[in-house]
């Protein structure tokens, strides 16, 4: 099953987040070069041709990660939205991360 057929789960707190060698695949199946950050996190940032687009899809995200109960940090720049993905209850990367930035490149 692909990450964009799957939906988030809650995660809860004493589960452990992924190793590499564990998300690798993951990675893989997603379209953009998103950065992996201390093995913690994954980064992409996503540039627009002005302001408003920018904010557009900022409001996509918003609802998208709403609907999936995952919640991205979003950090505006002008025409730039960098996305950074990460489950905060285990401290590190979860497939809920993955199945997230799947659907944000969709939203592109």
């Amino acid at each position: 099953m692909s990450l964009l057929d799957k939906k988030c789960v809650p995660c809860e707190g004493g589960a452990c987040p992924l190793k590499l060698h564990e998300f690798e695949s993951l990675l893989a199946e997603l379209k953009e070069n998103w950065e992996v950050l201390d093995e913690k996190k994954i980064r992409h940032e996503f540039i627009f041709k002005d302001f408003l687009e920018a904010m557009a899809f900022v409001n996509k995200v918003a609802a998208l990660a709403e609907n999936e109960g995952h919640h991205p940090d979003l950090h505006i720049f002008y025409n730039k939205v960098q996305i950074e993905l990460w489950t905060h209850t285990i401290g590190g990367l979860s497939e809920n991360d993955f199945i997230l930035a799947a659907k944000i490149e969709g939203l592109v």
